[in-house]
């Protein structure tokens, strides 16, 4: 079996995640498993700006939940 492993293990991040509408449908402080990775559970069938905030830095991307969309995003890095 194999897996990824993040960088940041069991660090918290502040999380804001605003739909198209410029609706907030998550805001919340979230630790990272000890894997290094975060789950976040968004409605199907839209377009989202997720903010992740932390002591060390901040990131913001624009992900979508669409039926080819991907499940797992690994992309976004802080700066």
């Amino acid at each position: 079996m194999t897996g990824c492993q993040g960088e940041l293990v069991e660090e918290e991040f502040d999380v804001v995640v605003t739909d198209t509408k410029g609706t907030i449908v998550l805001e919340e402080t979230v630790t990272t498993f000890e894997n290094g990775f975060m789950d976040l559970w968004l409605p199907r069938d839209d377009t989202f700006t997720i903010s992740i905030k932390s002591d060390e830095g901040q990131a913001e991307s624009t992900i979508s939940t669409f039926d080819n969309d991907p499940t797992c995003i690994t992309t976004i890095q802080l700066l």
